[in-house]
Protein backbone atom coordinates (compact mmCIF):
# COMPACT_ATOMS: atom_id res chain seq x y z
CA UNK A 1 0.00 0.00 0.00
CA UNK A 2 1.32 3.50 -0.83
CA UNK A 3 2.37 5.54 2.19
CA UNK A 4 1.11 9.08 2.78
CA UNK A 5 1.70 11.84 5.29
CA UNK A 6 -0.88 14.36 6.50
CA UNK A 7 1.43 17.30 7.01
CA UNK A 8 -1.21 19.49 8.70
CA UNK A 9 -4.20 18.50 10.83
CA UNK A 10 -5.85 19.50 14.10
CA UNK A 11 -6.47 16.27 16.00
CA UNK A 12 -7.45 18.07 19.20
CA UNK A 13 -10.25 20.13 17.69
CA UNK A 14 -13.51 18.78 19.12
CA UNK A 15 -14.80 17.35 15.83
CA UNK A 16 -11.85 14.94 15.72
CA UNK A 17 -10.98 14.61 19.41
CA UNK A 18 -14.31 13.00 20.27
CA UNK A 19 -13.39 10.01 18.06
CA UNK A 20 -9.61 10.31 17.97
CA UNK A 21 -8.92 6.58 18.05
CA UNK A 22 -11.34 6.01 15.18
CA UNK A 23 -9.81 8.90 13.23
CA UNK A 24 -6.30 7.51 13.72
CA UNK A 25 -7.37 3.98 12.80
CA UNK A 26 -9.00 5.12 9.56
CA UNK A 27 -5.90 7.15 8.67
CA UNK A 28 -3.61 4.17 9.21
CA UNK A 29 -5.89 1.90 7.21
CA UNK A 30 -5.69 4.40 4.33
CA UNK A 31 -1.89 4.30 4.37
CA UNK A 32 -1.21 7.49 6.35
CA UNK A 33 2.00 6.80 8.25
CA UNK A 34 2.65 10.19 9.86
CA UNK A 35 0.47 13.12 10.95
CA UNK A 36 1.49 16.57 12.19
CA UNK A 37 -0.87 17.92 14.85
CA UNK A 38 -0.78 21.69 14.48
CA UNK A 39 -0.80 24.17 17.35
CA UNK A 40 -2.74 27.42 16.95
CA UNK A 41 -2.47 28.91 20.48
CA UNK A 42 -0.10 28.71 23.42
CA UNK A 43 -2.86 27.74 25.81
CA UNK A 44 -3.78 24.72 23.67
CA UNK A 45 -0.20 23.65 22.96
CA UNK A 46 0.07 21.41 26.01
CA UNK A 47 -2.80 19.23 24.76
CA UNK A 48 -1.45 19.24 21.20
CA UNK A 49 1.88 18.03 22.53
CA UNK A 50 0.23 15.45 24.80
CA UNK A 51 -1.56 13.89 21.84
CA UNK A 52 1.75 13.65 19.98
CA UNK A 53 3.52 12.16 23.00
CA UNK A 54 0.86 9.49 23.38
CA UNK A 55 0.79 8.50 19.69
CA UNK A 56 3.83 7.11 17.88
CA UNK A 57 2.84 8.26 14.40
CA UNK A 58 1.71 11.76 15.44
CA UNK A 59 4.08 14.72 15.78
CA UNK A 60 3.25 18.38 16.40
CA UNK A 61 4.16 22.02 15.94
CA UNK A 62 4.31 25.01 18.26
CA UNK A 63 3.02 28.45 17.36
CA UNK A 64 0.19 30.96 17.37
CA UNK A 65 -2.23 31.38 14.47
CA UNK A 66 -2.63 34.99 13.25
CA UNK A 67 -6.25 34.92 14.41
CA UNK A 68 -5.09 34.65 18.05
CA UNK A 69 -1.94 36.76 18.32
CA UNK A 70 -3.72 39.71 19.96
CA UNK A 71 -5.18 37.56 22.75
CA UNK A 72 -3.74 37.66 26.24
CA UNK A 73 -0.69 35.47 26.61
CA UNK A 74 -0.49 34.57 22.93
CA UNK A 75 2.15 37.00 21.60
CA UNK A 76 5.08 34.70 22.21
CA UNK A 77 8.72 35.68 21.93
CA UNK A 78 11.03 33.90 19.52
CA UNK A 79 12.94 32.56 22.52
CA UNK A 80 9.78 31.08 24.07
CA UNK A 81 8.78 29.42 20.81
CA UNK A 82 12.26 28.01 20.30
CA UNK A 83 12.34 26.71 23.86
CA UNK A 84 9.06 24.84 23.44
CA UNK A 85 10.29 23.47 20.12
CA UNK A 86 13.16 21.64 21.83
CA UNK A 87 10.81 18.77 22.68
CA UNK A 88 11.56 15.75 20.45
CA UNK A 89 7.94 15.54 19.27
CA UNK A 90 7.82 19.19 18.12
CA UNK A 91 8.86 19.23 14.48
CA UNK A 92 7.71 22.60 13.12
CA UNK A 93 7.10 26.27 13.97
CA UNK A 94 3.56 27.54 13.49
CA UNK A 95 0.87 27.77 12.39
CA UNK A 96 1.89 31.37 11.87
CA UNK A 97 1.52 34.02 9.20
CA UNK A 98 -0.92 36.70 8.11
CA UNK A 99 -4.68 36.69 7.62
CA UNK A 100 -6.07 39.91 6.14
CA UNK A 101 -9.38 38.26 5.20
CA UNK A 102 -10.68 37.97 8.75
CA UNK A 103 -8.32 40.56 10.32
CA UNK A 104 -8.93 38.97 13.74
CA UNK A 105 -5.86 40.80 15.04
CA UNK A 106 -4.36 44.17 14.04
CA UNK A 107 -2.09 43.77 11.06
CA UNK A 108 0.96 45.20 12.79
CA UNK A 109 0.49 42.68 15.61
CA UNK A 110 0.16 39.85 13.08
CA UNK A 111 3.34 40.98 11.35
CA UNK A 112 5.28 41.23 14.59
CA UNK A 113 4.21 37.73 15.62
CA UNK A 114 5.09 36.36 12.18
CA UNK A 115 8.58 37.84 12.48
CA UNK A 116 9.03 36.18 15.87
CA UNK A 117 8.03 32.81 14.48
CA UNK A 118 10.39 33.22 11.51
CA UNK A 119 13.24 33.99 13.90
CA UNK A 120 12.37 30.95 16.01
CA UNK A 121 12.41 28.79 12.89
CA UNK A 122 15.76 30.23 11.90
CA UNK A 123 17.16 29.63 15.39
CA UNK A 124 15.92 26.04 15.67
CA UNK A 125 16.32 25.00 12.05
CA UNK A 126 12.74 23.71 12.06
CA UNK A 127 10.36 24.38 9.16
CA UNK A 128 7.98 27.31 9.33
CA UNK A 129 4.29 26.47 8.79
CA UNK A 130 2.70 29.48 7.10
CA UNK A 131 -0.93 30.55 6.91
CA UNK A 132 -1.42 33.35 4.39
CA UNK A 133 -4.81 34.67 3.31
CA UNK A 134 -5.20 37.80 1.20
CA UNK A 135 -1.78 38.88 2.44
CA UNK A 136 0.54 37.77 -0.34
CA UNK A 137 2.67 40.91 -0.62
CA UNK A 138 3.34 41.27 3.11
CA UNK A 139 3.97 37.53 3.49
CA UNK A 140 6.60 37.71 0.76
CA UNK A 141 8.14 40.89 2.17
CA UNK A 142 8.52 39.54 5.68
CA UNK A 143 9.99 36.24 4.46
CA UNK A 144 12.50 38.19 2.39
CA UNK A 145 13.37 40.58 5.22
CA UNK A 146 13.67 37.78 7.79
CA UNK A 147 15.62 35.51 5.47
CA UNK A 148 17.23 32.24 6.45
CA UNK A 149 14.22 30.11 7.38
CA UNK A 150 12.62 27.36 5.35
CA UNK A 151 9.16 25.86 5.56
CA UNK A 152 5.83 25.36 3.85
CA UNK A 153 2.89 27.40 2.60
CA UNK A 154 0.15 25.39 4.26
CA UNK A 155 -3.26 24.81 2.63
CA UNK A 156 -2.17 26.88 -0.34
CA UNK A 157 -4.99 28.76 -2.07
CA UNK A 158 -3.37 32.14 -2.65
CA UNK A 159 -2.30 33.94 -5.80
CA UNK A 160 0.44 32.56 -8.00
CA UNK A 161 2.95 35.22 -6.97
CA UNK A 162 3.13 33.90 -3.42
CA UNK A 163 3.94 30.37 -4.59
CA UNK A 164 6.55 31.61 -7.04
CA UNK A 165 8.33 33.87 -4.56
CA UNK A 166 8.20 31.32 -1.75
CA UNK A 167 9.69 28.66 -4.04
CA UNK A 168 12.58 31.02 -4.77
CA UNK A 169 13.20 31.21 -1.01
CA UNK A 170 13.30 27.42 -0.73
CA UNK A 171 9.80 26.88 0.62
CA UNK A 172 7.40 24.05 -0.16
CA UNK A 173 3.73 24.26 -1.18
CA UNK A 174 1.16 22.09 0.60
CA UNK A 175 -2.19 21.31 -0.99
CA UNK A 176 -5.41 20.45 0.79
CA UNK A 177 -8.90 19.34 -0.22
CA UNK A 178 -9.43 22.75 -1.84
CA UNK A 179 -7.50 21.32 -4.79
CA UNK A 180 -10.45 19.02 -5.53
CA UNK A 181 -13.20 21.66 -5.47
CA UNK A 182 -14.94 22.38 -8.77
CA UNK A 183 -14.19 26.11 -8.60
CA UNK A 184 -10.46 25.61 -7.90
CA UNK A 185 -9.15 25.51 -11.47
CA UNK A 186 -6.79 28.42 -10.84
CA UNK A 187 -5.28 26.51 -7.92
CA UNK A 188 -4.93 23.39 -10.05
CA UNK A 189 -3.13 25.46 -12.69
CA UNK A 190 -0.68 26.72 -10.06
CA UNK A 191 -0.17 23.21 -8.67
CA UNK A 192 0.62 21.99 -12.17
CA UNK A 193 3.58 24.39 -12.27
CA UNK A 194 5.02 23.70 -8.82
CA UNK A 195 8.04 21.37 -9.08
CA UNK A 196 7.29 17.85 -7.86
CA UNK A 197 10.08 18.02 -5.31
CA UNK A 198 8.40 20.98 -3.55
CA UNK A 199 4.90 19.56 -3.04
CA UNK A 200 3.24 18.30 0.12
CA UNK A 201 -0.32 17.17 0.81
CA UNK A 202 -2.45 17.79 3.89
CA UNK A 203 -6.03 17.84 5.11
CA UNK A 204 -6.22 20.77 7.55
CA UNK A 205 -8.72 18.43 9.24
CA UNK A 206 -11.38 18.85 10.49
CA UNK A 207 -11.80 21.50 7.76
CA UNK A 208 -11.96 21.40 3.95
CA UNK A 209 -12.88 17.80 3.22
CA UNK A 210 -12.08 17.01 -0.43
CA UNK A 211 -14.62 15.94 -3.02
CA UNK A 212 -16.55 13.63 -2.78
CA UNK A 213 -16.55 14.13 1.02
CA UNK A 214 -17.14 17.87 0.92
CA UNK A 215 -19.48 19.01 3.68
CA UNK A 216 -18.39 16.21 6.00
CA UNK A 217 -15.93 16.45 8.87
CA UNK A 218 -12.51 16.14 7.28
CA UNK A 219 -10.00 13.69 8.74
CA UNK A 220 -6.43 12.61 7.91
CA UNK A 221 -7.51 9.57 5.88
CA UNK A 222 -8.88 11.96 3.26
CA UNK A 223 -5.38 13.16 2.37
CA UNK A 224 -5.30 10.19 -0.01
CA UNK A 225 -8.06 11.74 -2.12
CA UNK A 226 -6.21 15.05 -2.45
CA UNK A 227 -3.11 13.12 -3.48
CA UNK A 228 -5.11 11.28 -6.16
CA UNK A 229 -6.20 14.58 -7.71
CA UNK A 230 -2.68 15.98 -7.48
CA UNK A 231 -1.37 12.90 -9.31
CA UNK A 232 -3.84 13.52 -12.12
CA UNK A 233 -2.78 17.17 -12.35
CA UNK A 234 0.92 16.28 -12.47
CA UNK A 235 0.47 13.38 -14.88
CA UNK A 236 2.01 10.78 -12.59
CA UNK A 237 0.65 7.68 -10.90
CA UNK A 238 -1.05 7.57 -7.51
CA UNK A 239 1.91 5.55 -6.21
CA UNK A 240 4.37 8.11 -7.57
CA UNK A 241 2.67 11.05 -5.86
CA UNK A 242 2.51 9.11 -2.59
CA UNK A 243 6.24 8.41 -2.75
CA UNK A 244 7.18 11.93 -3.87
CA UNK A 245 5.13 13.88 -1.33
CA UNK A 246 6.14 11.55 1.50
CA UNK A 247 9.83 11.88 0.64
CA UNK A 248 9.41 15.66 0.41
CA UNK A 249 7.82 15.68 3.85
CA UNK A 250 10.65 13.78 5.49
CA UNK A 251 13.21 16.00 3.79
CA UNK A 252 11.54 19.17 5.08
CA UNK A 253 10.41 17.85 8.48
CA UNK A 254 13.73 16.18 9.15
CA UNK A 255 13.05 15.81 12.87
CA UNK A 256 10.21 13.35 12.23
CA UNK A 257 11.25 9.73 12.65
CA UNK A 258 10.49 7.56 9.64
CA UNK A 259 8.39 4.38 9.91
Amino acid sequence: MPQFVDSHCHLDYPALAKDREGVLARARNAGVVRMVNIATTRKDFDQVLKTAEQTEDVFCSVGVHPHHVAEEGENLSAETIAGLAAHPKVVGIGETGLDYFYDSAPRDVQQDSFRRHIRAARETGLPLIIHSREAEEDTIRLLQEESGATGVLHCFSSRRILAEEALKLGFYVSLSGILTFKKSQELRDIARDVPLDRLLVETDAPFLAPEPYRGKICEPAYVVRTAEVLAEIKGVTHEDIAHITTENFFRLFAKVTQP
